[in-house]
């Protein structure tokens, strides 16, 4: 079995978890960043002061097996109003095991070991960090909520103070076969898991051949109007070493869905000639779903599709 690390963290890499755990050539561990403050594991975040669970149980989940009475728990999430209003079974659960173990990533470890996972997640820290970033206004930028809300072009991002991986992180990547970066929000869940030291030197260190699954759409407040190539050269410059192959989508987007898109900044990430030198695979990976949350249709990329791509990419 070959030994492949993913980076990310919330939606889009626990979709490509859900194709790769199909392919039983790959020993899969996902690192995944800890520095959400959205929703439920904002608020355990700061009324718990542990690391936020969000998207490590989302990843936690997308490696259980789906019909699992236990796995549909740790999914659910209370919609009532009252004390849990919008808060996860999942993420209720690892803030407990955290207080009963005294570890963040040891609680994880614990309920992956519970749903009998077909993988390994880590959390990339156990410690707490809020992200920084600077705009070309001028303007600095605090946290992910402060991200979100810019209205120009992100220049630099860093963390309020230095953090360091876990051991298992840091192992896994010198280990690995083959390493994936996202698909994943670029800022906000890709390039935070770099921010920690210790990972841009064991991956540099490592020869495997380095994937990234670039998003289909771009995002406000952190990517709009950013090309592939734009995208490729953020991740390689905190990474401080290079990409060698890159995975892309070339489906049309249907005409209503692109213009409520627009309408909310975003638009397809075009796939420019500066990236096309390293080995890029573009194919039709685009797949529509109804958000749970919301209960609109949203852009996806196709697990299977990715899966099977990965699959030839590491062989």
């Amino acid at each position: 079995m070959k030994d492949i690390v993913v980076i990310g963290g919330g939606t889009g890499l626990s979709t490509l978890l859900r194709g790769l755990k199909n392919i039983r050539a790959f020993r899969l561990t996902a690192v995944v960043t800890i520095t959400d403050e959205g929703g439920s594991s904002g608020t355990i975040r700061e009324e718990m002061h542990i690391p936020p669970p969000g998207d490590v149980r989302n990843n936690i989940v997308a490696l259980a097996e789906d019909e699992n009475l236990l796995t549909q728990l740790i999914r659910y999430r209370f919609t009532d109003t009252g004390v849990f209003e919008n808060h996860s079974v999942g993420n209720i659960v690892l803030a407990a095991l955290t207080k009963i173990l005294g570890s963040f990533p040891e609680a994880v470890m614990k309920l992956s070991d519970v749903l009998a996972i077909q993988g390994t997640v880590y959390p990339v820290s156990s410690q707490i960090v809020r992200l920084i970033a600077v705009n070309n206004l001028g303007e600095t930028l605090i946290g992910e909520k402060g991200i979100e809300r810019n209205r120009g072009k992100i220049i630099y991002i860093t963390t309020n103070k230095r953090f360091s991986a876990i051991p298992e992180v840091i192992m896994a990547l010198k280990s690995a076969r083959g390493i994936v970066f996202g698909p994943g929000s670029l800022y906000t869940s890709i390039i935070p898991n770099i921010l920690a030291d210790g990972v841009p030197e064991a991956i540099a260190a490592n020869p495997c051949r380095k994937v990234y699954v670039a998003n289909i759409m771009t995002q406000m407040g952190e990517t709009l109007g950013m090309t592939l190539s734009d995208h490729v050269s953020e991740i390689e410059r905190y990474l401080g070493s290079p990409l060698d192959d890159l995975i892309a989508n070339s489906e049309g987007i249907p005409e209503t869905l692109m213009q409520r898109y627009a309408e909310q900044g975003a638009e397809p990430v075009r796939i420019d000639s500066a990236a096309i030198p390293r080995r890029v695979s573009i194919e039709k990976l685009l797949k529509l779903v109804v958000d749970d949350r919301d209960q609109l249709l949203k852009v996806r990329h196709d697990e299977i599709k990715l899966a099977t791509i990965l699959k030839r990419i590491f062989s």
